[in-house]
């Protein structure tokens, strides 16, 4: 797993609506990506929209928001548009950046065994530095603590 202090390789990844996203082209801002399980269920929904509704915060800060899973480009553009979700939402399908990153970790539910992505979150500053990490996320109240860590790091 990242942790702060850490920096990333580059890397391009599709959002929902096809744009290609690149990590070197996002730097001199800070960036926080949300990892979540997968697109429209409960709990990731609920995560995507307190980022969404969080969304002119993190703007005013000028830090850039987005969702990352190994969901499709066609189901993350799904889940945009059902939930009117306005951040990008990068479609990891071969897991370069989930696996990096290590958000891509053994898991167990009701007694089975299985790999998949720990709900996480990286915050980093304007010089693409991790900031702060969050994992595993506990989803209620998670985007205000992501926002008022950001605004930390921003205002100082």
């Amino acid at each position: 797993m990242i942790a702060p202090g850490d920096t990333v390789a580059d890397f391009t990844l599709t959002d929902q609506s096809g744009a290609e996203v690149t990590w070197g082209a996002l730097r001199g801002s800070p960036a926080v990506f949300f990892f979540y399980p997968k697109a429209s269920t409960p709990g990731c929904t609920t995560e995507a929209c307190a980022f969404r509704d969080l969304a002119p915060e993190f703007a005013a800060l000028g830090v850039n928001v987005f969702g990352i899973s190994a969901d499709s480009v066609k189901r993350q553009a799904g889940f945009a548009t059902k939930y009117d979700l306005t951040m990008p939402l990068l479609a990891d399908e071969q897991r370069q950046v989930i696996e990096a990153w290590g958000v891509w970790q053994e898991k167990k539910n009701y007694g089975k065994t299985y790999m998949g992505i720990v709900r996480s979150t990286v915050l980093f500053d304007a010089d693409g530095k991790v900031a702060e990490v969050w994992s595993p996320v506990r989803v209620k109240g998670h985007a205000d603590a992501v926002l008022a860590r950001a605004k930390q790091l921003v205002e100082g």
